[in-house]
């Protein structure tokens, strides 16, 4: 099932939340996956278990972060790793594409991924601030709003809610689920003004010229993802954008010519060695496509360090970003992509 957004020009962002409310319902995908995701949920907090492409995961040893924690404190760098991450960056990117419609030059996306939002108190503030003044046409998000992987998501919407109006994209919101995340979010989310996308695709317009926004389920812990049932409604030569709560579909993005893959999920390893090394990624991607831009034949990827964090609310030498990306139309002779 697809969706088609066009361009009222001066629409804020509240304006276009409503209208993607109106016209959407809470979307779980296909019927098969989402019978899949429910029986994951009723086994979530079974230690170290997955469906996905994710092996070992430190945040479901609890006896793991209670000791890291008694470290950082002991150490006095609890505090400093607590202060590291409120103090989140802009990156500004511009990638350019040769098949890009034109009258999609200058589009701007903006991109929030893993806000863990009611992981630290300030956060949802903090990210306002960073956020107060950025103009966007589109705001996506790519999963992992809460910080728990276990009991009730309800401590996460009203962080949720203070981001999201701080957000001003021209066209609205379009989300999807992480590792984190329950199924029962969509209905939250959507009544925010979220247009949440399960393994399906929505049609952006301007003019008689669209782009689609595609997005899937968690690859990485649910595995419920189902790219080609995401794909089905996008014609043939269509310019696309995946978003994926991970970097794990990497390969079946270049099979299934995806133009602009954003995701997250890593934090670009959240706690990592002097220079930004980092230490643990929490993928089964290769290293290079776990943090920051990155291509495989065809596919454009950028996988974002994230706004929150997850294990423990800190932060070494991997500060927490906001990224606005702005589509260009590749000139001949110049790369894919580069910071300005």
């Amino acid at each position: 099932m697809s969706r088609v957004i066009g361009f009222p020009g001066a629409a804020s962002r509240q304006e276009s939340g409503a209208e993607l409310s109106r016209h959407t319902k809470s979307l779980y995908g296909t019927k098969d996956f989402r019978e899949k995701r429910r029986r994951i949920e009723s086994r979530h907090l079974r230690p170290g278990g997955h469906q996905g492409r994710g092996s070992f995961h430190l945040e479901n040893v609890h006896l793991i972060c209670t000791l890291l924690r008694a470290v950082l404190c002991v150490s006095g760098m609890l505090r400093r790793g607590e202060r590291n991450a409120l103090d989140s960056r802009l990156r500004t990117l511009e990638f350019e594409f040769a098949n890009l419609p034109a009258s999609f030059e200058g589009f701007r996306i903006l991109h929030l991924s893993d806000i863990h939002a009611d992981g630290l108190a300030g956060l949802a503030e903090a990210s306002c601030a960073r956020l107060r003044g950025l103009e966007a046409d589109l705001c996506v998000l790519t999963g992992d709003y809460r910080y728990d992987i276990e009991g009730s998501c309800a401590a996460v919407y009203p962080e949720m809610g203070k981001i999201l109006a701080c957000v001003r994209a021209k066209h609205g919101v379009v989300g999807i689920l992480g590792n984190h995340d329950f199924a029962e979010k969509i209905v939250h989310l959507e009544r925010m003004g979220v247009r949440v996308l399960m393994n399906d695709s929505l049609e952006i317009r301007r003019g008689i010229e669209s782009i689609w926004i595609c997005g899937v389920d968690d690859p990485h812990y649910y595995g419920c993802d189902d790219l080609p049932g995401a794909l089905a409604p996008v014609p043939e030569g269509a310019f696309k954008v995946l978003l994926a709560h991970s970097p794990e579909l990497y390969e079946e993005a270049a099979d299934r010519g995806i133009d602009l893959y954003l995701c997250g999920h890593t934090h670009a390893g959240q706690v990592c060695l002097p220079g930004g090394i980092p230490i643990v990624l929490n993928t089964s991607a290769p290293r290079r496509f776990a943090r920051g831009i990155w291509r495989h034949g065809h596919v454009q990827g950028y996988t974002s360090a994230g706004i929150g964090c997850s294990l423990l609310p800190v932060r070494f030498n991997c500060p927490p970003e906001i990224t606005l990306i702005e589509l260009r139309t590749k000139q001949e002779g110049t790369g894919a992509g580069s910071p300005p």
